[in-house]
Formats: structure tokens, C-alpha cells, sequence
């Protein structure tokens, strides 16, 4: 067992790093290391397949092919021309987007909002006459940055809300203090002003809003908000995500008529295999014990309650930049729990660390978080080569300054 923990380690790392050189193909990549954990021995094919998040490739699949149907459509240029109209300048009109982005994203799949967001995104950069890759990798940054600021708009936080039994009100008051989706919404908030300040504003200048003409076709926005209210009305119907994503994606060929040939021709399977391929390596991890084998190490430091907070926070950070959000959650969970109960204080305050490092840290690299694959892609497949170091300037201070903030308040206002 020794041996094969070693194995999925190196392939593990291998896998991410290859990703986030990006020099390969990303499907290529996981699916090899996926392969490669099964004729080791890593996992079964059946376990393999179980560790495959179908649902939410089902949900991706549907909303991408509705992003394409939409960007068709003249909204997005409607959109940015209201946005531009609103602020009069480059960096205002891209703060409003990445604003609305984080609003959205709060409630609903962030994925699914950067790939309606992303259109709009390209019809910004094209009307400043910049290049697009401020502009649609801020839009993910924006959409990862919210993943706690309400009980629904990530797994994490549903997992949390089981674990503890917390309602939907519970995360912005909780026991007469301010909930963790309060203390997330401060961090966002910040992050997005770092942004503006480092990056927005140097774009500078005042654009003149000419009158827009052209005809918009408004069916992708009623599919749009069809498929959102049965994600909403789900917890009822219990549909299940996967399948409404799916019925979004067969509506949205439908409404494509003659467009929908060359509508699944330019579809990013890439991404799509990609994400296949990371579920396994993931689930092979988990199957070998090497989660377990961290989480051990963690529960065995006995360090004081600030300390253990802020190792928590930002080891989360680090582990998200490269590892599945939800079997993270599960594995850590019950670590806070027992490491609560080891230095005899209430564990809440370490789980919602947890969870803030969890769901902002997948932001820092290119494949820490599923918005993030998409929108690295679909810069790729307009010929803009995505570089670590460029990604990283904008990446790291927004992370820095959002977790910083959401830890400090929860230094202050928790412990």
C-alpha cells in the first residue's frame, strides 16, 4: 500500500504540473495519469467510475453549449454596451462585470455563470480594444471568489451546512455573530477592490459610447433563467443538476437549428475530458489514503486555536490550488471537528477557515478551480497562450487580499 501511495503521489503531481505548464494537451494529461492509477492498481474501474462527478460534467456541458448559443445571440453586445454606458471607462465597466459575475456566482454554479459571462467578457475587450484575457480571467477570478458566501453556490457549503445543520439564514447570522457568508462577502469584496486597483484602473480613459444598433435574440436568456429555476427548485423536484444541465444543452441545439452541427464542433471536449480524467486521479488519491494520511498529520500538531486556525486556512489554500474541492471537504470536515475538540474550543470557526481556503485558494492556478479550466480554454482556442506567470499577477493578490480579510474577521469575531 506504501508503494502504491507513492505512485499516486507522483503521478498526482506529475498530472498537475503538466497542467499547469500547459505545453500538453489537457486531456491528454489526465486522462493518461487516470489510466496510469488503474494499471497500477490505484483504483478499480468501477471505483473509477464512481469517482466521476457525472452530474456536474452533465451541468458543464449543457451551460457551455448554451454560452455558445448565446454569444450568437447580440446580448452580449448589449450587455457591454449598457455596462459601458453605466460606467463611461474600461476599468469601471470591468468592474461592474465582475461585480454582477460575484453576484450571480453567490447563488447559482459558478461555472455556469462564467460561460454566460464570458461572451461578454470578449465583446468588452473587443469595444476598449484590448486583449481578453483581463477581462474573461477576472470574470472567473470573480466567480471562484464567492463559493461561501451563501449556503448554495458551492458543494463546500452545502457539506458544511449538513455537517453542522445550519440553515440558509445560518450563514449570514449565526449565534448572534456574523455568519461565514458575511465574513466571505467583506473578503470578496476586497479582492475585487485589489483587482480595480492593480489592474482596472490602469486601463485608464473615458470610451465614447456610440449607439448601438442590430437585432438581439432574447431565447437563449429565457433558457438561461429556465434552467436556473430548476436549479433552485431541485432541493423539490430532485431533477438533479446533471440532468437539467443536460436538458439546457439539448434546448440550446434545439433553439440552434442549423447552427447546431457546427454548435458541438466547437464545443471544448477538451475541457470537458479533462475534467473526466481529474476526477479519477482524485478519487485514486482518496482510495489510497493519501487525504487520510494529511489529515492525520494535521490532527497530531496540537497547536494553539489561532494557530490552528491559520494553518487551516491557508493549507486549504495550497491543497485547493490543485485538489477537487469536494472530497477535500468531506476529508476535512471531521479534521476540524476533532481538532475542535483537542484544544477544547468550538470547532465552527475552524471548519468555516477551512472552507474559506478551500473555495478562494482555487484560484490561484490556471486548473485549481473548473472556471478557471474554461476560461483558459476558451482564451486558447482564440489563439492567446495563457502563462502561469501572467495568470499569477492576477491570481495571487486577489487570493492574498480575500483570504487575508476573511481570516482576520474570523480572528477577531470567532475566536
Amino acid at each position: 500500500m506504501e508503494t502504491l501511495k507513492w505512485i499516486t503521489l507522483v503521478v498526482l503531481l506529475g498530472c498537475y504540473s503538466l497542467a499547469i505548464s500547459r505545453r500538453i494537451r489537457l486531456s491528454l494529461v489526465s486522462l493518461s495519469s487516470a489510466l496510469l492509477l488503474l494499471l497500477a492498481g490505484a483504483l478499480s474501474p468501477e471505483e473509477a467510475v464512481n469517482s466521476i462527478r457525472w452530474s456536474v460534467l452533465g451541468l458543464y456541458w449543457g451551460f457551455l453549449l448554451l454560452s455558445l448559443l448565446f454569444s450568437e445571440s447580440g446580448l452580449p453586445s448589449l450587455l457591454a454596451h449598457r455596462l459601458l454606458r453605466a460606467s463611461r471607462s474600461p476599468g469601471g465597466a470591468l468592474l461592474l462585470l465582475c461585480s454582477l459575475t460575484a453576484l450571480f456566482s453567490a447563488f447559482l454554479e459558478n461555472v455556469g455563470v462564467v460561460l454566460i459571462m464570458a461572451p461578454i467578457a470578449f465583446e468588452l475587450s473587443r469595444r476598449i480594444r484590448t486583449s481578453p484575457f483581463l477581462p474573461l480571467i477576472s470574470v472567473a477570478l470573480s466567480s471562484n471568489i464567492v463559493t461561501t458566501v451563501s449556503m448554495i453556490s458551492d458543494p463546500p457549503a452545502l457539506l458544511l451546512a449538513s455537517q453542522t445543520g445550519m440553515s440558509f439564514t445560518d450563514f449570514y447570522l449565526f449565534r448572534g455573530r456574523p455568519g461565514l457568508g458575511v465574513l466571505s462577502a467583506l473578503g470578496a469584496a476586497a479582492g475585487l477592490l485589489s483587482l480595480h486597483l492593480l489592474h482596472f484602473r490602469r486601463l485608464g480613459g473615458r470610451v465614447r459610447v456610440e449607439e448601438r444598433e442590430g437585432r438581439v435574440d432574447y431565447s437563449p436568456l429565457v433558457l438561461f433563467a429556465a434552467g436556473i429555476l430548476l436549479l433552485s427548485l431541485d432541493p423539490r423536484l430532485h431533477l438533479g443538476p446533471g440532468l437539467i444541465g443536460v436538458g439546457v444543452g439539448v434546448g440550446s441545439l434545439l433553439l440552434g437549428g442549423r447552427r447546431a452541427k457546427r454548435m458541438i464542433r466547437e464545443f471544448d471536449w477538451d475541457s470537458l475530458l479533462f475534467l473526466l480524467g481529474i476526477f479519477v486521479v482524485i478519487g485514486a488519491a482518496q482510495n489510497v489514503g493519501l487525504l487520510e494520511d494529511l489529515a492525520r498529520e494535521l490532527a497530531g500538531l496540537r497547536l494553539g486555536p489561532s494557530a490552528t486556525l491559520a494553518l487551516l486556512v491557508w493549507l486549504s489554500v495550497a491543497l485547493s490550488s490543485f485538489i477537487d474541492n469536494v472530497p477535500l471537504t468531506v476529508l476535512m470536515l471531521p479534521v476540524c471537528a476533532d481538532l475542535g475538540s483537542s484544544l477544547g474550543m468550538d470547532p465552527l470557526p475552524l471548519m468555516y477557515g477551512m472552507l474559506v481556503g478551500i473555495g478562494m485558494g482555487g484560484n490561484v492556478t490556471p486548473v485549481g478551480a473548473t472556471a478557471q479550466v474554461f476560461a483558459c480554454r476558451m482564451l486558447e482556442r482564440r489563439g492567446h497562450r495563457v502563462r502561469l506567470t501572467e495568470y499569477l499577477k492576477l491570481s495571487l493578490p486577489l487570493t492574498l487580499v480575500s483570504v487575508s480579510v476573511t481570516h482576520l474577521l474570523l480572528q477577531l469575531l470567532w475566536l
